[in-house]
């Protein structure tokens, strides 16, 4: 977790950029996500040396070799000084420490060549890297950050990780590509939901910044460490197990960088647009499919992929979506999608069909009602997560549904914590009065009863079941609150003949009050304040 010191110290070298004339939030995030990729190369590459050391062996890649890398040297007039630049001088604390001039130098001229050879050939990292700029425009500017950047800790993985995340969360705070971030900690409850495994092959088919696959990662390395003892595991995860897909190429290029600090370098985060190109190279390939994908009402018809119009004939993105995820899901394949709450009860002939699709011909077992606010300050639409698993036969008899009503921060603009930062996400200890303020960790230990316990609540608890036979006779609607009871709290009154002599007896009162004040004052002056 970010503590609030190194929160400080982003803020710096943010503030830094800013005022040394980048103002786009994301070219800033870019520019940073250059340099703390480079430092964490050079931690990566002295980590390995040492442990090359202690086993008496040679390392097996050297990133930085001391050899030059072809590319001129120039002065500030442009006149050619040497052939080209050691790679060396690209190590963190070889760089950090070159003048502003020179610095500025190594970065423009030899800085993204040197990073568009990382990866192996035809990996995805190398292609996104293929359209990377840099960007920071004088040297003093840069050695400033470089200065700051090297204060920030990069040796564990969970830092980089929450560094990086706390910079896409000012990228969206600044109202920039804040659609492509979901928060993390309802990106840890859908991962937890779904349990991924190491067999698994996982996709996003909207990925942004690759924040789900980030999360899947995460908890695999927290719940089957021993997945990266056994080789054949190692090689399928770190190569073949995650898959985004964007059509964005800056989105692409920083979400294969997020990849690649959580140590996958290799993941595969391509170019696709998913709702106009066809499937067919990658149908039923992905065994888990976690994603907030962007809805943005509706495509021109000629453009939507016809395998995906096959499944449902509409234009509307967010059916789209749901389409597109029973397209490439595995026979057995599961999936935890947020969608808008139009989904669940949308009175269109497609909309019906969908949730019909779901509920008779795949298995639905769970829908999560968000509150409304969880994507503010981005986006204040209510939404929903789905949970389903692709059958083709069928099998739900009865759907889990949540009322989640808070998750551990203020649903307004500001998303100001309620509970330590320690406790959002839906693994938390709480406190009695915490959980009243964090509902992931009530939910994920709910949605594991689902098959137990929970089919026994009433349907004014905030977790109920409802049958599948319900479900279709009320139109295959979604919506919790068709299903809910409203349990109104008895209420005792007095007999009404207790009441009306109450009342008798307040008239009373109030006719005595009326004859002292007459006597007092004299009828006529009573007559005349009562007018």
């Amino acid at each position: 977790m970010i503590t609030g010191e190194l929160k400080s110290k982003v803020d710096a070298i943010w503030n830094a950029m800013w005022t040394g004339g980048l103002s786009n939030p994301q070219t800033v995030m870019e520019q940073l996500t250059l340099l703390l990729f480079l430092k964490g190369l050079d931690d990566a590459q002295t980590l390995a040396e040492r442990q090359a050391r202690a086993r008496g062996t040679e390392i097996k890649r050297n990133l930085f070799p001391d050899e030059l890398d072809g590319i001129p040297v120039v002065d500030d007039a442009g006149n050619k000084i040497a052939d080209g630049r050691s790679l060396a001088d690209l190590r963190w604390p070889r760089f950090a420490n070159l003048p502003p001039t020179e610095m500025q130098e190594a970065a423009e001229n030899h800085l993204i060549p040197f990073l568009r050879r990382l990866g192996s050939d035809g990996a995805p990292l190398r292609k996104h890297m293929a359209s990377a700029r840099y960007e920071i425009p004088t040297g003093r500017l840069l050695a400033k950050v470089v200065d700051l950047v090297s204060e920030l800790p990069m040796k564990s993985r969970d830092t980089k990780g929450d560094l990086y995340e706390y910079m896409l969360s000012k990228v969206a705070a600044a109202g920039q590509n804040g659609q492509f971030r979901t928060p993390r900690h309802i990106i840890e409850l859908m991962v937890a939901m779904t349990a991924p495994r190491r067999d698994d092959v996982i996709c996003d088919p909207a990925c942004g910044t690759a924040g789900f696959l980030v999360g899947a990662a995460e908890y695999l390395r927290r719940n089957d460490a021993d997945a990266w003892t056994d080789p054949e595991s190692r090689l399928h995860i770190e190569t073949s197990m995650f898959h985004g897909h964007d059509f964005d190429g800056t989105m692409l290029r920083l979400g294969a960088m997020n990849m690649a600090l959580h140590g996958f370098e290799d993941a595969s985060i391509v170019y696709r647009d998913s709702l106009t190109q066809e499937h067919g190279d990658e149908a039923e390939a992905y065994s888990l499919i976690l994603a907030n994908p962007p809805f943005a009402g509706s495509l021109d018809a000629e453009v939507v992929a016809k395998d995906l119009t096959r499944i449902v004939n509409t234009r509307k993105t967010e059916l789209l979506f749901l389409a597109l995820f029973l397209r490439l899901l595995k026979l057995g394949g599961r999936a935890a999608v947020v969608v808008p709450d139009g989904v669940l009860f949308g009175s269109n002939r497609a909309h019906k069909e969908v949730r019909r699709m779901l509920v008779e011909d795949q298995q639905l077992q769970g829908v999560v009602k968000l509150p409304a606010g969880v994507f503010r300050p981005y986006a204040g639409v209510s939404t929903a997560i789905l949970l389903f698993q692709r059958t083709d036969s069928g099998g739900t008899d009865r759907v889990w549904f949540y009322d989640m009503h808070t998750d551990g921060l203020s649903l307004d603009d500001k998303r100001n914590l309620l509970v330590p930062e320690d406790k959002i996400g839906p693994w938390a200890e709480l406190t009695e009065d915490e959980a009243k303020l964090n509902d992931l960790p009530d939910a994920l230990a709910r949605w594991q009863e689902r098959e137990g316990t929970e089919k026994n609540n009433p349907r004014t608890a905030r977790s109920f079941v409802v049958s599948k036979a319900e479900i279709a006779s009320a139109g295959y609607d979604l919506n919790l609150n068709r299903y809910r009871e409203i349990e109104n709290d008895a209420v005792d009154h007095e007999p009404s003949a207790v009441i009306l002599s109450r009342l008798r007896e307040m008239e009373q009162e109030i006719f005595d009050g009326l004859e002292k004040l007459e006597k007092m004052l004299g009828v006529d002056a009573v007559k005349e304040a009562a007018e």
